[in-house]
């Protein structure tokens, strides 16, 4: 059977579609690209906000117009919303064959056989255990691999659904993660991105002394892996010794993604948020002091309830104070089940939170501009990454994650490139080739296809590569 599959959110989602698409493969369905070309269609749903959930019954209903056009196609809906609604979404939506969890996909090859014979259901077995080195992935790209590391949060922010629909956390042993790392370079891969919804927690479940510094020390071992990232980090996580491995190991990308959420103190308390605005500000400081040529990106809510005009003031001049190298904005959205929504109003107006939101917006491109400023007429090292589809231009991305625009041939998609800067914006950097790598032309790789249209394969929504964390 042909099989499409429409993913929302997170890198996370992203790597458990690679792992759906690659059990359906591995059971003889063929990944097709339009869902009128097939005989499956499955979503893989985000709740973070509530724009990304209207985004998934959006897509919902442009599935149930196909489904009225192909009465046997199955439809099925996974991820943080499936998680979130539960029975709900079969009880509401007559035309989903079936829903199933977060810890669920390994057994997507048995729920479609139940399917097929015609059964309705919502299954939410928790099989993390079985979601392995063995289980086969189809990657998204030739180079670069998306590996989980642990699973679910404790942290429980009073804003954020992800405990709720993502469980609690879950480790995987170390060995496990590195005979995945090992198989990945086998196969010609020189990126990989470690995984978590709190990486920083990674191994603290496992009570044997596992930690993800601990990890990437391994990692550092593979010598053909060129690059090493890591997702989400949790500021009071944050550890000396992850520092210190950081510093110490060149492979280990110097891009930080650090979340503060808020600069006002009253606000993270309200977020329960462990940390204060002088913690996260120390530790920028040891961050940057300690490892040469560091990035720190971070997210920020704005207009969480009860914020003041001073509280946003506060979480102005934290951002003026941290000059990060991107930041993500968010306007603060209620989501049912969590602690803010039982607890708070939601009582700043919209039109207060927009006009936040974009002050903050026109700050963060003043400041990265002129952080830009200073690669111009500098060359870097980028490992080529794809090919953007409306002007054909390749992009890559440097060791501490700026995103550079340049005219290319595709051999040079997953390769080193040196690239002289001529021009910068805001966002990405553009330049002119100096020289590239060619050393591993005529690779082969199993888990490959054209990069150029990699972001097309297990459909991600809203992909731009200027926007993208790593």
């Amino acid at each position: 059977m042909k099989f499409y599959i429409r993913t929302f959110g997170c890198q996370m989602n992203t790597n458990d579609s690679e792992a759906i698409a690659g059990i359906l493969i591995s059971g003889s369905h063929e990944l097709v690209e339009d869902p009128e070309n097939s005989d499956i269609v499955i979503i893989n749903t985000c709740a973070v906000r509530r724009k990304a959930e209207e985004k998934f019954y959006g897509k919902l209903g442009e599935i149930k117009k196909l489904k009225m056009k192909k009465p046997n196609l199955i439809v099925a809906v996974c991820g943080c919303v499936a998680e979130k609604e539960r029975e709900r979404i079969i009880e509401k939506y007559d035309f989903v064959n079936f829903v199933f969890g977060t810890r669920s996909i390994t057994k997507i090859l048995d729920l479609l056989e139940r399917a097929k014979k015609g059964e309705r259901f919502a299954y939410f077995g928790d099989h993390l255990d079985e979601l392995d080195h063995t289980v086969p992935r189809f990657r998204l790209s030739s180079h670069h691999a998306w590996v989980t590391v642990i699973y679910g949060c404790n942290k429980f922010c009073s804003y954020c659904i992800v405990p709720y629909t993502r469980g609690r956390e879950k480790s995987r042993r170390m060995d496990d993660v590195l005979k995945e790392v090992s198989d990945l370079v086998k196969k010609g891969y020189i990126e990989i991105t470690y995984l978590g919804q709190n990486v920083d927690s990674y191994g603290k479940d496992l009570g044997d002394g596992t930690s993800l510094a601990k990890l990437l020390e391994e990692t550092v071992k593979f010598e053909k892996l060129e690059r090493i990232w890591f997702l989400t980090s949790y500021p009071s996580d944050f550890s000396d010794e992850l520092i210190d491995v950081i510093a110490k190991n060149g492979k280990i990308a110097r891009s930080i993604h650090l979340p503060v959420q808020s600069g006002s103190d009253r606000i993270l308390k309200l977020m329960k948020r462990n940390y204060t605005v002088a913690d996260y500000i120390q530790l920028l400081k040891k961050i940057r002091d300690k490892i040469e040529g560091v990035s720190i990106s971070s997210d920020i809510i704005v207009g969480f309830p009860n914020e003041t005009e001073d509280d946003f003031m506060e979480t102005v001049k934290l951002v003026e104070t941290a000059k990060f190298e991107r930041l993500n904005l968010a306007i603060y959205s209620p989501r049912e089940g969590t602690l803010a929504y039982r607890f708070y109003e939601d009582n700043v107006p919209r039109d207060i939170k927009v006009r936040r939101l974009q002050f903050l917006l026109n700050l963060q491109k003043r400041i990265n501009r002129s952080l830009n400023e200073r690669y111009v007429g500098k060359t870097v090292e980028i490992i080529g990454e794809g090919k953007l589809k409306k002007t054909g231009d390749l992009y890559g991305r440097t060791i501490n994650n700026k995103i550079v625009i340049f005219k290319g041939v595709d051999e040079m998609i997953g390769r080193k490139v040196y690239v002289k800067i001529n021009r910068v914006s805001a966002g990405p950097l553009y330049g002119e080739v100096v020289k590239w790598d060619v050393s591993r032309l005529g690779r082969s790789n199993l888990d490959s296809y054209d990069a150029s249209i990699q972001e097309d394969k297990i459909q991600v929504q809203g992909f731009d590569p200027s926007l993208q964390t790593r």
